[in-house]
């Protein structure tokens, strides 16, 4: 795959990379021979191949199946969150990035654990190198251009920018949901995780306003650029990684004050959670599993 894409795509290549250097056989194909399937989304892919063949392969062959819950639906897709619900009670093993996704489709059986999400290793190595202005720079990214990425939020901000001169610069990098306004708004295009990395250490602040994420990947490269996060409550998984790493707000009104009291906002402690650690518990179940 070549361009930017979303933090599921990067992990799955990740650990499929780390899986063969450790001496599995990694396929992409349903081939017969099989022991594990890993699925990573329930729908149908460009083969049209979906669970349901996942359940078949696993009835003739008596391969496993691990289930790593990603979208759970609650961004305007109530069919995929009827699959999911229906297809993690059939799974071997489930692993939710969150503790939010699990108790969001109500999973009550114990063939499960919650790993949370991590950055990849590039935005570790990236160091901060601001120069000390006047205005509060601002930063948030998306692929998506889902609403409930928070577009209504991102132009409410951009438009009081311009009108009141606040002494904030907002910077959009990513796909923009061109319904939505872009005045007062700086928008950067996708940017691949090289580029990005260098590029966020330069902001102070990271605001996010996305709702109802099942395992949210942009806080988190922000957390590893040591970037304090402005978060919107009922972010999902949102809430639950950046509580040690910033502060939320409730309305279009306070995300700004919040942004303001972030600019003196002291870490007390350094996020240090990297994709290895994900892997290396992904790579304990895939044993105790097979």
């Amino acid at each position: 795959m070549i361009g930017p894409w979303g933090g599921g795509n990067k992990f799955v290549r990740f650990l499929a990379d780390h899986l063969r250097d450790n001496n599995y056989i990694v396929t992409y194909n349903l081939e017969k021979d099989v022991d594990l399937i890993f699925c990573f989304d329930p729908r149908p892919n460009h083969d049209r191949v979906w669970y349901q063949d996942f359940l078949n392969h696993r009835n003739k062959f008596g391969s496993k199946i691990i289930q790593r819950v990603g979208d759970i639906g609650t961004h305007s897709k109530p069919d995929l969150n009827h699959l999911v619900k229906e297809s993690v009670i059939l799974s071997d093993y489930v692993i939710f990035p969150s503790i939010w996704a699990k108790e969001t489709i109500s999973y009550k059986k114990n063939n499960c654990k919650v790993i949370q999400n991590a950055p990849l290793p590039i935005f570790y190595q990236a160091s901060k190198n601001k120069i000390k202005e006047e205005k509060i720079k601002v930063v948030t990214h998306h692929w998506s251009t889902n609403e409930k990425k928070g577009f209504d939020y991102y132009a409410y901000l951009g438009n009081k920018i311009e009108d009141m001169s606040l002494n904030i610069e907002l910077t959009y990098i990513g796909r923009y949901n061109e319904k939505f306004s872009r005045r007062g708004i700086k928008h950067i295009h996708p940017l691949g995780e090289n580029e990005l990395s260098l590029l966020l250490p330069n902001f102070d602040i990271y605001l996010t306003a996305s709702l109802e994420e099942a395992g949210a990947n942009h806080v988190l490269e922000a957390l590893a650029c040591k970037l304090p996060i402005a978060y919107r409550k009922g972010g999902g998984s949102i809430n639950e990684y950046c509580k040690d790493w910033g502060l939320e707000y409730d309305k279009k009104e306070s995300m700004i004050d919040c942004i303001k009291e972030l600019k003196d906002f002291k870490i007390k402690k350094q996020y240090n959670r990297t994709i290895k650690d994900v892997i290396k518990s992904y790579e304990e179940i895939i044993c105790k599993i097979l």
